[in-house]
Protein backbone atom coordinates (compact mmCIF):
# COMPACT_ATOMS: atom_id res chain seq x y z
CA UNK A 1 0.00 0.00 0.00
CA UNK A 2 1.53 3.38 -0.97
CA UNK A 3 2.35 5.78 1.82
CA UNK A 4 0.70 9.17 2.13
CA UNK A 5 3.61 10.98 0.46
CA UNK A 6 4.05 8.67 -2.51
CA UNK A 7 3.18 10.01 -5.97
CA UNK A 8 0.41 7.39 -6.36
CA UNK A 9 -1.63 8.95 -3.55
CA UNK A 10 -1.45 12.52 -4.79
CA UNK A 11 -4.75 12.74 -6.59
CA UNK A 12 -6.39 16.02 -7.53
CA UNK A 13 -8.85 15.55 -4.66
CA UNK A 14 -6.34 15.35 -1.82
CA UNK A 15 -4.27 18.22 -3.22
CA UNK A 16 -7.34 20.40 -3.56
CA UNK A 17 -8.34 20.30 0.12
CA UNK A 18 -5.36 22.38 1.27
CA UNK A 19 -5.62 26.13 0.51
CA UNK A 20 -1.90 26.85 0.48
CA UNK A 21 -0.50 30.11 1.91
CA UNK A 22 1.32 32.62 -0.30
CA UNK A 23 1.02 30.17 -3.22
CA UNK A 24 -0.46 30.24 -6.71
CA UNK A 25 -2.63 27.24 -5.82
CA UNK A 26 -3.81 26.31 -9.31
CA UNK A 27 -0.31 26.59 -10.77
CA UNK A 28 1.23 24.53 -7.96
CA UNK A 29 -1.38 21.78 -7.99
CA UNK A 30 -0.96 21.29 -11.73
CA UNK A 31 2.68 20.32 -11.09
CA UNK A 32 3.30 19.96 -7.34
CA UNK A 33 6.69 20.22 -5.67
CA UNK A 34 6.39 17.98 -2.63
CA UNK A 35 9.03 17.57 0.04
CA UNK A 36 9.06 14.27 1.93
CA UNK A 37 12.11 14.32 4.21
CA UNK A 38 15.10 16.45 5.18
CA UNK A 39 18.52 16.15 6.76
CA UNK A 40 21.20 18.78 7.35
CA UNK A 41 21.55 20.80 4.10
CA UNK A 42 19.09 18.83 1.97
CA UNK A 43 15.46 18.01 1.41
CA UNK A 44 14.27 14.96 -0.49
CA UNK A 45 11.14 15.12 -2.61
CA UNK A 46 8.53 12.37 -2.88
CA UNK A 47 10.50 10.81 -5.75
CA UNK A 48 13.63 10.59 -3.60
CA UNK A 49 15.48 13.43 -5.35
CA UNK A 50 17.95 15.36 -3.20
CA UNK A 51 17.29 19.12 -3.05
CA UNK A 52 19.96 21.51 -1.73
CA UNK A 53 18.25 23.99 0.60
CA UNK A 54 19.27 27.49 -0.44
CA UNK A 55 16.73 29.21 1.80
CA UNK A 56 16.85 27.45 5.20
CA UNK A 57 13.23 26.49 4.59
CA UNK A 58 11.63 29.92 4.98
CA UNK A 59 14.68 31.71 6.42
CA UNK A 60 14.29 29.60 9.56
CA UNK A 61 16.23 26.29 9.67
CA UNK A 62 19.48 27.97 10.69
CA UNK A 63 21.16 24.86 12.16
CA UNK A 64 20.17 22.53 9.32
CA UNK A 65 17.41 19.98 9.09
CA UNK A 66 16.43 17.19 11.49
CA UNK A 67 19.23 17.76 13.97
CA UNK A 68 19.27 14.81 16.37
CA UNK A 69 19.61 16.81 19.63
CA UNK A 70 16.50 18.82 18.78
CA UNK A 71 14.53 15.74 17.71
CA UNK A 72 15.45 13.93 20.92
CA UNK A 73 14.56 16.91 23.11
CA UNK A 74 11.13 17.29 21.52
CA UNK A 75 10.43 13.56 21.68
CA UNK A 76 11.39 13.42 25.35
CA UNK A 77 9.25 16.45 26.16
CA UNK A 78 6.17 15.20 24.32
CA UNK A 79 6.40 11.99 26.33
CA UNK A 80 6.81 13.84 29.61
CA UNK A 81 4.39 16.78 29.34
CA UNK A 82 3.01 17.80 25.98
CA UNK A 83 1.31 21.01 27.15
CA UNK A 84 1.16 23.33 30.12
CA UNK A 85 -0.69 26.64 30.37
CA UNK A 86 1.23 29.83 31.05
CA UNK A 87 -1.75 31.84 32.28
CA UNK A 88 -1.25 31.98 36.05
CA UNK A 89 0.84 28.79 35.71
CA UNK A 90 4.29 27.94 34.43
CA UNK A 91 6.73 25.16 33.72
CA UNK A 92 10.50 25.06 34.32
CA UNK A 93 11.61 25.00 30.68
CA UNK A 94 9.84 28.27 29.95
CA UNK A 95 11.89 30.08 32.58
CA UNK A 96 15.10 28.30 31.61
CA UNK A 97 14.63 29.17 27.95
CA UNK A 98 13.82 32.80 28.77
CA UNK A 99 16.88 33.16 30.99
CA UNK A 100 19.21 31.69 28.37
CA UNK A 101 17.80 33.90 25.65
CA UNK A 102 18.04 37.09 27.70
CA UNK A 103 21.66 36.23 28.54
CA UNK A 104 22.56 36.31 24.84
CA UNK A 105 20.64 39.50 24.00
CA UNK A 106 22.27 42.88 23.45
CA UNK A 107 22.66 44.67 26.78
CA UNK A 108 19.42 46.15 28.06
CA UNK A 109 16.95 43.71 26.47
CA UNK A 110 16.17 42.01 29.75
CA UNK A 111 12.74 40.38 29.38
CA UNK A 112 11.03 38.12 26.86
CA UNK A 113 7.37 37.53 26.00
CA UNK A 114 6.74 34.23 24.17
CA UNK A 115 4.37 33.76 21.26
CA UNK A 116 4.13 31.30 18.37
CA UNK A 117 5.32 33.06 15.22
CA UNK A 118 6.92 36.18 13.85
CA UNK A 119 3.49 37.63 13.13
CA UNK A 120 2.50 37.21 16.78
CA UNK A 121 5.86 38.56 17.95
CA UNK A 122 5.21 41.74 15.98
CA UNK A 123 1.64 42.21 17.20
CA UNK A 124 2.95 41.65 20.73
CA UNK A 125 5.62 44.30 20.21
CA UNK A 126 3.13 46.84 18.89
CA UNK A 127 0.71 46.24 21.74
CA UNK A 128 3.46 46.48 24.33
CA UNK A 129 4.67 49.75 22.80
CA UNK A 130 1.21 51.30 22.98
CA UNK A 131 0.56 49.96 26.47
CA UNK A 132 3.97 51.15 27.70
CA UNK A 133 3.23 54.78 26.92
CA UNK A 134 -0.19 54.49 28.51
CA UNK A 135 1.32 52.92 31.63
CA UNK A 136 3.59 55.95 31.90
CA UNK A 137 0.66 58.35 31.64
CA UNK A 138 1.41 59.24 28.02
CA UNK A 139 -1.66 57.73 26.33
CA UNK A 140 -1.53 60.36 23.56
CA UNK A 141 1.17 58.27 21.87
CA UNK A 142 -0.88 56.04 19.62
CA UNK A 143 0.78 56.35 16.22
CA UNK A 144 2.97 53.61 14.74
CA UNK A 145 5.52 54.17 11.97
CA UNK A 146 6.54 51.35 9.65
CA UNK A 147 8.39 51.40 6.33
CA UNK A 148 7.55 50.88 2.68
CA UNK A 149 8.43 47.35 1.51
CA UNK A 150 8.62 46.21 5.13
CA UNK A 151 7.32 42.78 6.10
CA UNK A 152 6.12 42.24 9.65
CA UNK A 153 3.96 39.16 9.33
CA UNK A 154 0.30 38.81 8.44
CA UNK A 155 -1.65 39.92 11.52
CA UNK A 156 -3.56 43.16 11.14
CA UNK A 157 -0.92 44.96 13.19
CA UNK A 158 1.87 43.54 11.05
CA UNK A 159 0.29 44.33 7.70
CA UNK A 160 -0.65 47.81 8.93
CA UNK A 161 2.95 48.77 9.71
CA UNK A 162 4.22 46.60 6.86
CA UNK A 163 4.67 48.05 3.43
CA UNK A 164 4.27 45.26 0.87
CA UNK A 165 1.33 46.31 -1.28
CA UNK A 166 0.03 42.84 -2.13
CA UNK A 167 -0.17 41.96 1.56
CA UNK A 168 -2.31 45.03 2.30
CA UNK A 169 -4.54 45.92 -0.62
CA UNK A 170 -7.22 43.26 -0.12
CA UNK A 171 -7.91 43.74 3.56
CA UNK A 172 -9.43 47.16 4.09
CA UNK A 173 -8.24 50.26 5.92
CA UNK A 174 -5.83 48.60 8.43
CA UNK A 175 -5.06 50.08 11.84
CA UNK A 176 -5.60 53.84 12.18
CA UNK A 177 -2.74 56.19 12.96
CA UNK A 178 -0.04 54.40 10.94
CA UNK A 179 2.45 56.04 8.60
CA UNK A 180 5.44 54.73 6.65
CA UNK A 181 9.04 55.70 6.06
CA UNK A 182 10.32 55.37 2.49
CA UNK A 183 12.22 52.19 1.69
CA UNK A 184 16.00 52.32 1.24
CA UNK A 185 16.32 50.54 -2.11
CA UNK A 186 18.26 52.82 -4.48
CA UNK A 187 19.46 51.01 -7.59
CA UNK A 188 20.65 54.21 -9.24
CA UNK A 189 23.30 54.80 -6.56
CA UNK A 190 23.80 51.44 -4.86
CA UNK A 191 23.51 48.69 -7.48
CA UNK A 192 25.89 45.75 -6.94
CA UNK A 193 26.83 46.88 -3.44
CA UNK A 194 28.81 44.46 -1.33
CA UNK A 195 27.56 44.65 2.24
CA UNK A 196 26.01 47.92 3.37
CA UNK A 197 25.39 50.44 0.58
CA UNK A 198 27.27 53.73 0.74
CA UNK A 199 24.31 55.95 -0.10
CA UNK A 200 21.02 56.56 1.64
CA UNK A 201 21.60 57.28 5.33
CA UNK A 202 19.70 60.53 4.82
CA UNK A 203 16.53 58.54 4.15
CA UNK A 204 16.27 58.08 7.91
CA UNK A 205 15.69 61.84 8.15
CA UNK A 206 12.29 61.26 6.53
CA UNK A 207 11.23 60.29 10.04
CA UNK A 208 11.64 63.96 11.01
CA UNK A 209 9.25 64.96 8.23
CA UNK A 210 6.65 62.43 9.41
CA UNK A 211 7.04 63.61 12.99
CA UNK A 212 6.55 67.21 11.94
CA UNK A 213 3.39 66.22 10.10
CA UNK A 214 1.86 64.24 12.97
CA UNK A 215 3.48 65.80 16.10
CA UNK A 216 6.20 63.66 17.74
CA UNK A 217 4.23 63.48 20.98
CA UNK A 218 1.63 61.28 19.23
CA UNK A 219 4.09 58.65 17.99
CA UNK A 220 4.55 55.51 20.07
CA UNK A 221 7.02 53.46 18.04
CA UNK A 222 8.94 53.01 14.82
CA UNK A 223 9.35 49.46 13.52
CA UNK A 224 11.84 48.34 10.86
CA UNK A 225 13.63 45.20 9.78
CA UNK A 226 17.37 45.84 10.11
CA UNK A 227 17.63 43.97 6.79
CA UNK A 228 14.34 43.73 4.92
CA UNK A 229 14.21 40.08 3.89
CA UNK A 230 10.91 39.04 2.33
CA UNK A 231 10.77 42.05 0.03
CA UNK A 232 14.04 41.04 -1.62
CA UNK A 233 16.96 41.60 0.78
CA UNK A 234 17.16 45.38 1.21
CA UNK A 235 20.27 46.21 3.23
CA UNK A 236 20.41 49.39 5.32
CA UNK A 237 22.77 52.09 4.04
CA UNK A 238 25.72 52.95 6.26
CA UNK A 239 24.59 55.19 9.11
CA UNK A 240 20.87 54.72 8.45
CA UNK A 241 19.95 52.70 11.54
CA UNK A 242 22.08 54.94 13.74
CA UNK A 243 20.09 57.96 12.55
CA UNK A 244 16.78 56.26 13.25
CA UNK A 245 17.95 55.45 16.76
CA UNK A 246 19.02 59.06 17.40
CA UNK A 247 15.74 60.53 16.14
CA UNK A 248 13.67 58.12 18.24
CA UNK A 249 15.73 58.93 21.32
CA UNK A 250 15.30 62.66 20.78
CA UNK A 251 11.50 62.38 20.75
CA UNK A 252 10.88 59.61 23.29
CA UNK A 253 9.78 57.14 20.62
CA UNK A 254 10.38 53.40 20.98
CA UNK A 255 12.47 51.73 18.26
CA UNK A 256 11.45 48.18 17.35
CA UNK A 257 13.70 45.88 15.33
CA UNK A 258 11.97 43.01 13.57
CA UNK A 259 14.70 40.36 13.71
CA UNK A 260 12.53 37.41 12.77
CA UNK A 261 14.88 36.80 9.82
CA UNK A 262 18.14 38.42 10.96
CA UNK A 263 18.13 36.92 14.44
CA UNK A 264 20.22 33.90 15.46
CA UNK A 265 23.32 34.22 13.34
CA UNK A 266 22.09 35.15 9.88
CA UNK A 267 24.46 38.13 9.52
CA UNK A 268 27.45 36.66 11.36
CA UNK A 269 26.52 38.00 14.79
CA UNK A 270 23.84 36.61 17.08
CA UNK A 271 21.54 39.51 16.17
CA UNK A 272 21.53 42.35 13.66
CA UNK A 273 21.46 44.78 16.57
CA UNK A 274 24.97 43.63 17.47
CA UNK A 275 26.11 43.44 13.86
CA UNK A 276 25.11 47.06 13.20
CA UNK A 277 25.86 48.34 16.71
CA UNK A 278 22.34 49.72 17.24
CA UNK A 279 20.18 48.41 20.08
CA UNK A 280 16.39 48.77 19.85
CA UNK A 281 13.95 49.11 22.73
CA UNK A 282 12.00 46.07 21.53
CA UNK A 283 13.12 43.18 19.33
CA UNK A 284 10.93 40.56 17.66
CA UNK A 285 12.21 37.07 16.82
CA UNK A 286 10.91 33.68 15.65
CA UNK A 287 12.22 31.34 12.89
CA UNK A 288 15.73 30.46 14.10
CA UNK A 289 14.53 30.62 17.70
CA UNK A 290 13.72 26.90 17.60
CA UNK A 291 15.35 26.05 14.26
CA UNK A 292 11.71 25.88 13.07
CA UNK A 293 11.30 22.44 14.66
CA UNK A 294 8.31 23.72 16.67
CA UNK A 295 6.58 27.05 15.93
CA UNK A 296 7.62 29.77 18.37
CA UNK A 297 8.15 33.50 18.61
CA UNK A 298 9.70 35.78 21.20
CA UNK A 299 9.49 39.52 21.79
CA UNK A 300 12.31 41.06 23.85
CA UNK A 301 11.91 44.33 25.72
CA UNK A 302 14.15 46.62 27.72
CA UNK A 303 14.03 46.75 31.48
CA UNK A 304 12.50 50.22 31.43
CA UNK A 305 9.54 48.92 29.43
CA UNK A 306 8.94 45.91 31.66
CA UNK A 307 9.32 47.97 34.83
CA UNK A 308 6.74 50.49 33.64
CA UNK A 309 4.07 47.79 33.96
CA UNK A 310 5.15 46.51 37.38
CA UNK A 311 3.06 48.89 39.47
CA UNK A 312 -0.28 48.71 41.24
CA UNK A 313 -1.62 45.78 43.27
CA UNK A 314 0.60 42.71 42.93
CA UNK A 315 -2.36 40.38 42.41
CA UNK A 316 -3.51 42.25 39.27
CA UNK A 317 -2.52 41.22 35.74
CA UNK A 318 -0.10 43.83 34.36
CA UNK A 319 -0.59 43.18 30.62
CA UNK A 320 -3.78 41.69 29.23
CA UNK A 321 -2.15 39.86 26.36
CA UNK A 322 -0.95 36.33 25.61
CA UNK A 323 -1.52 33.14 23.65
CA UNK A 324 -2.74 29.66 24.56
CA UNK A 325 0.57 28.28 23.29
CA UNK A 326 2.93 30.92 24.73
CA UNK A 327 6.08 29.14 25.94
CA UNK A 328 4.73 25.79 24.73
CA UNK A 329 6.75 22.99 26.38
CA UNK A 330 7.72 21.44 23.03
CA UNK A 331 8.85 24.81 21.68
CA UNK A 332 10.93 25.46 24.79
CA UNK A 333 12.53 22.02 24.55
CA UNK A 334 13.31 22.57 20.89
CA UNK A 335 14.62 26.07 21.61
CA UNK A 336 16.96 24.95 24.39
CA UNK A 337 18.40 22.19 22.19
CA UNK A 338 18.76 24.69 19.36
CA UNK A 339 20.70 27.12 21.56
CA UNK A 340 23.03 24.26 22.53
CA UNK A 341 23.77 23.53 18.87
CA UNK A 342 24.35 27.21 18.11
CA UNK A 343 26.81 27.42 21.00
CA UNK A 344 28.59 24.10 20.49
CA UNK A 345 29.07 24.59 16.75
CA UNK A 346 29.72 28.34 16.74
CA UNK A 347 26.83 28.89 14.34
CA UNK A 348 25.86 32.35 15.59
CA UNK A 349 29.10 33.76 14.17
CA UNK A 350 29.84 31.26 11.39
CA UNK A 351 28.24 33.48 8.75
CA UNK A 352 31.01 36.02 9.37
CA UNK A 353 33.59 33.40 8.38
CA UNK A 354 31.69 32.37 5.26
CA UNK A 355 30.62 35.86 4.20
CA UNK A 356 33.65 36.56 1.96
CA UNK A 357 33.17 33.25 0.12
CA UNK A 358 29.44 33.91 -0.17
CA UNK A 359 30.02 37.46 -1.44
CA UNK A 360 32.51 36.39 -4.09
CA UNK A 361 30.25 33.59 -5.30
CA UNK A 362 27.06 35.61 -5.62
CA UNK A 363 28.73 38.63 -7.24
CA UNK A 364 30.33 36.24 -9.74
CA UNK A 365 26.91 36.18 -11.42
CA UNK A 366 26.85 39.94 -12.10
CA UNK A 367 27.45 39.64 -15.85
CA UNK A 368 24.73 37.08 -16.53
CA UNK A 369 21.77 37.99 -18.76
CA UNK A 370 19.03 40.15 -17.22
CA UNK A 371 20.81 40.62 -13.88
CA UNK A 372 20.39 44.25 -12.81
CA UNK A 373 21.54 44.08 -9.19
CA UNK A 374 23.20 41.78 -6.68
CA UNK A 375 23.38 42.48 -2.96
CA UNK A 376 24.61 40.54 0.03
CA UNK A 377 25.33 40.68 3.73
CA UNK A 378 26.27 37.83 6.05
CA UNK A 379 24.66 34.69 4.63
CA UNK A 380 21.84 36.54 2.87
CA UNK A 381 21.86 37.48 -0.77
CA UNK A 382 19.61 38.59 -3.61
CA UNK A 383 19.78 38.76 -7.38
CA UNK A 384 17.41 41.28 -8.92
CA UNK A 385 16.36 40.59 -12.50
CA UNK A 386 14.99 42.66 -15.34
CA UNK A 387 11.27 41.98 -15.55
CA UNK A 388 9.71 40.65 -18.72
CA UNK A 389 7.65 43.56 -20.11
CA UNK A 390 4.02 43.11 -19.10
CA UNK A 391 4.75 39.92 -17.15
CA UNK A 392 6.21 40.83 -13.75
CA UNK A 393 7.57 37.95 -11.63
CA UNK A 394 7.55 35.52 -14.57
CA UNK A 395 11.32 35.58 -15.13
CA UNK A 396 12.08 34.87 -11.48
CA UNK A 397 9.44 32.11 -11.41
CA UNK A 398 11.03 30.49 -14.45
CA UNK A 399 14.46 30.50 -12.81
CA UNK A 400 13.01 29.24 -9.52
CA UNK A 401 11.45 26.28 -11.33
CA UNK A 402 14.63 25.54 -13.28
CA UNK A 403 16.60 25.52 -10.01
CA UNK A 404 14.09 23.09 -8.52
CA UNK A 405 14.51 20.73 -11.46
CA UNK A 406 18.28 20.93 -10.98
CA UNK A 407 18.03 20.00 -7.29
CA UNK A 408 18.17 23.43 -5.63
CA UNK A 409 15.53 25.26 -3.62
CA UNK A 410 15.62 29.06 -3.80
CA UNK A 411 13.01 31.75 -3.15
CA UNK A 412 11.70 34.49 -5.35
CA UNK A 413 9.76 37.64 -4.58
CA UNK A 414 8.71 39.75 -7.51
CA UNK A 415 11.62 39.42 -9.94
CA UNK A 416 14.16 38.99 -7.16
CA UNK A 417 15.83 35.70 -6.26
CA UNK A 418 16.59 35.46 -2.54
CA UNK A 419 19.07 33.18 -0.77
CA UNK A 420 19.52 32.37 2.94
CA UNK A 421 20.91 28.84 3.42
CA UNK A 422 21.31 27.01 6.72
CA UNK A 423 24.34 28.30 8.60
CA UNK A 424 25.98 24.87 8.30
CA UNK A 425 26.48 25.28 4.54
CA UNK A 426 29.99 24.41 3.29
CA UNK A 427 32.12 26.42 0.88
CA UNK A 428 31.66 23.65 -1.67
CA UNK A 429 27.89 23.87 -1.31
CA UNK A 430 28.00 27.64 -1.75
CA UNK A 431 29.74 27.02 -5.05
CA UNK A 432 27.17 24.39 -6.04
CA UNK A 433 24.32 26.73 -5.14
CA UNK A 434 25.46 29.61 -7.31
CA UNK A 435 26.70 27.41 -10.15
CA UNK A 436 23.16 26.00 -10.34
CA UNK A 437 21.59 29.47 -10.21
CA UNK A 438 23.94 30.68 -12.96
CA UNK A 439 22.99 27.76 -15.17
CA UNK A 440 19.28 28.43 -14.62
CA UNK A 441 19.66 32.16 -15.40
CA UNK A 442 21.50 31.42 -18.65
CA UNK A 443 18.85 28.92 -19.72
CA UNK A 444 16.04 31.33 -18.94
CA UNK A 445 17.54 34.22 -20.91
Amino acid sequence: MPNSTSPETLSANNLNAFWMPFTANRHFKASPRLLASAKDMHYRDVDGREILDGTAGLWCVNAGHCRDPISRAVAEQVGTMEYAPCFQMGHPKAFEFAARLVAMMPAGLDHVFFSNSGSESVDTALKIALAYHKARGDAGRYRLIGRERGYHGVGFGGISVGGIVSNRKTFGPMLPGVDHLPHTHDLARNAFSKGQPEHGAELADELNRILTLHDPSTVAAVIVEPVAGSTGVLIPPKGYLERLRAICDKHGILLIFDEVITGFGRLGAPFAAEFFGVTPDIMTTAKGLTNAAVPAGATFVSGKIYDAFMHGPEHMIELFHGYTYSAHPLACAAGLATLDIYQNEGLLTRAAELAPVWEKAIHGLADLPNVKDIRNIGLIGAIELESIPGEPTKRALDIFLRCWEKGLMVRYTGDILAFSPPLIISEEQIGQLFDTVAEAIREAA
